[in-house]
């Protein structure tokens, strides 16, 4: 089978008939039909039944079309890459982040960033800490910001930064009357708790225990971006990467520093075995200026 009588099963599939597969192809109908002939001789089964002049699928049809639509979002997507690199050349930089940074801190590291460089292309994704890993090892990424409880075998890392934790506290709650949190505030107190395995949750459980408190968990949630909007609808308190705060403040939420510190922990991960580019250098002082000169938290 070749390309051509490829092109033309997808066409006919998604067109719904060959007179139009033929203008999606820009070529006669008869050329529609001859590939199509040519195709079900080398796949050896039925691609179309022949109802009243139409061409209805096969189920065996259905079920190659998935893997031949699977081919073509490939080469979609490489003609996608070679239509970036005509228009703006190669300098692309293509980020995995964790939703505590990928909202912030990442956007006013990008602005900063295209300030230098305006005709590159960003690509932003947001994720869990784990899947950044495993895009940036597999090279899908040239760069991730993951937490600290992360797998880091296999990927080339370096520390980004250690924030420490916030409160974030319902408007009226009576814990907004203080200036300071500490963990016996939060004895008996409604809790909104991180995912069991985030380092910053399994931190404040070590401080809590010492203290001899129980906090009373009511919901978890892997983002603290979420334990704010939680917060803000009441729900109860939260312990809180400060980067993930912007807007809440404004809107009614309350936030007061947690004494002890309880640091949320970030690492930048590369692609292994490559060489860092100008470009991608660029990039990494950026995010280190935005981490840097972040905004106050209120």
């Amino acid at each position: 089978m070749n390309f051509r009588q490829i092109e033309a099963f997808r066409s006919v599939i998604i067109s719904g008939t060959v007179s139009r597969a033929a203008e999606l192809m820009g070529v006669t109908q008869p050329a529609v039909s001859r590939s199509i002939t040519e195709l079900e001789a080398r796949v050896g089964f039925a691609l179309f039944d022949r109802v009243k002049g139409r061409l209805i699928p096969t189920p065996e049809a259905q079920a190659f079309f998935r893997d031949v639509d699977a081919s073509f979002v490939g080469l979609d997507r490489l003609r996608a890459s070679a239509a970036r690199i005509r228009d703006f050349g190669s300098g692309n930089i293509r980020v995995a982040s964790l939703a505590a940074l990928g909202s912030t801190l990442v956007p006013r590291a990008i602005r900063l960033f295209r300030d230098k460089f305006p005709t590159s292309v960003v690509t932003l994704n947001v994720m869990s800490s784990s899947a950044v890993r495993n895009h940036v090892a597999d090279g899908e990424f040239d760069i991730g910001l993951a937490a600290d409880e992360v797998d880091l075998t296999g990927v080339d890392h370096q520390v980004f930064g250690g924030f420490a934790a916030v409160c974030a506290i319902p408007r009226g709650h009576a814990l907004a009357e203080r200036s300071v949190i500490g963990p016996r505030d939060l004895d008996g107190v409604d809790y909104i708790a991180l995912s069991p395995e985030d380092r910053a949750r399994l931190r404040l459980a070590k401080i809590c225990e010492e203290a001899g408190v129980r906090p009373r968990l009511v919901t978890e949630t892997p983002n603290s971006a979420t334990v704010c909007a939680l917060a803000l609808e009441g729900v109860g308190v939260g312990i809180v990467n400060p980067l993930s705060t912007d807007g809440f403040a404004a809107r009614g939420l309350v936030f007061r520093p947690f004494k002890p510190d309880v640091e949320f922990k970030s690492h930048l991960l590369f692609r292994p075995d490559t060489q860092k580019a100008r470009i991608l250098r660029a990039f990494i002082a950026a995010l280190l200026k935005a981490r840097n000169t972040r905004p106050p938290l209120v």
